[in-house]
């Protein structure tokens, strides 16, 4: 399906602002593990940081397939700049789905503006691919919650504003996942140093603990026991922006090795006339343009209102799967130039593995696809 005048030049806009103001800086920030903050505020001048936000209160709350364009043309300049948008919106759209209008009001226009930036706090130490086993409990005390835990690898852990943090209200209890609204601030609440990590080195992950953090009842965004489920709704179209941020990966690798193959010279001409090169790129090309086609597929279901979960996870699956070969292909065409960090598709490749394990491992993909089979 052929994208609309507006989508188009929606992503023309945002890809302009991603090769020109975000891939420039790109390998620096990666070495410096630092964040562009300039190019976050040229998104959020253009209304990007306000994605999934309605109208209402500032935002473009644009259509899921919208969405996983403008990630895509993100993530074609950085992965990196990309993930701390999704999880940004992954936390605007929690707020926008389940706040009430006084906390909509509240923080939506200000996180529109691209500050405060938003944080997602599911994950735990020893509470990964099944939240249930989390041991943050937030215990109600009068019209306040007091929330105690630790929550790992949260993106924007060090920027952010406001987190939507994920509590037991219950300790006991599994079933009673909660969710919360925690401004950053609230006294309690400890930001651990940044993870060293292979890739994504330019975006802050971090610990988060909480103890004895406050925060009103009506931060709580759902009914109590309600949290887990309201995770996983949002994550159906987080996974849908993590496959497109993995296709604008795979581009950019792809475009990059466009370049080399028809440059580099070996054996009296370019290296992309020899046909197992060849084959490779149209091997390349192919993963690209299937990860791009089952996204959109997946993002048209969820504006249709369908039950996208199963088209979600294939598209996860595939995209992210194929980011890593595409990468990994990038560097071998490039030889010895690949391995090193004169190119950019060394930190493609140190990039594109995260994309099979947040938002839901490929394990976890594919059990999603084979229970919409086999339940």
């Amino acid at each position: 399906m052929e994208l609309s005048s507006e989508q188009r030049a929606i992503r023309d806009t945002v890809r302009e602002v991603a090769d020109e103001e975000i891939r420039p800086v790109a390998r620096e920030c990666d070495r410096e593990q630092t964040f562009p903050e300039d190019a976050w505020d040229t998104l959020a001048e253009i209304d990007v940081t306000g994605l999934t936000v309605p109208e209402a209160y500032g935002g473009l709350d644009v259509d899921r397939q919208t969405y996983a364009v403008v990630n895509e043309a993100v993530a074609h300049g950085s992965l990196a700049v990309a993930t701390a948008l999704s999880v940004h919106c992954l936390a605007t759209s929690c707020v926008a789905t389940f706040g009430d209008e006084q906390l909509r009001e509240t923080w939506l226009p200000d996180m529109v503006a691209g500050r405060p930036v938003g944080a997602f706090a599911l994950s735990e130490p020893e509470a990964g691919s099944n939240p249930r086993q989390m041991q943050t409990v937030a215990r109600r005390e009068g019209d306040e919650y007091v929330i105690d835990g630790e929550k790992a690898w949260i993106t924007n852990g060090q920027r952010s504003g406001v987190v939507i943090v994920f509590a037991k209200t219950d300790p006991d209890d599994p079933d009673s996942v909660t969710q919360f609204l925690v401004p950053k601030d609230s006294d309690g609440l400890t930001v651990g140093s940044k993870e060293e990590k292979l890739g994504l080195r330019a975006s802050d992950t971090t610990t988060l603990t909480l103890d004895g953090v406050r925060v009103p009842d009506r931060y709580r965004l759902t009914e109590e026991g309600r949290g887990l489920a309201a995770a996983l709704s949002i994550l159906t179209g987080g996974r849908v922006g993590i496959a497109a941020q993995a296709v604008g990966l795979s581009q950019a690798a792809l475009d990059e090795t466009v370049d080399y193959v028809t440059e580099r010279e070996q054996f009296d001409g370019p290296i992309g006339d020899i046909q197992s090169v060849r084959h490779t790129i149209a091997e390349m090309e192919t993963t690209v343009r299937a990860g791009r086609e089952l996204t959109h597929a997946a993002a048209r279901a969820m504006d249709r209102d369908e039950d996208a979960r199963a088209s979600a996870s294939v598209a996860k699956y595939f995209a992210t799967e194929g980011a890593v070969d595409v990468t990994q292909q990038a560097v071998q065409l490039h030889g010895g130039y690949g391995y090193t960090t004169e190119f950019d598709v060394e930190r493609f490749y140190r990039d594109a593995k995260v994309t099979t394990i947040y938002e839901g491992t490929s394990q976890i993909q594919k059990n999603v696809i084979a229970r919409s089979l086999l339940s």
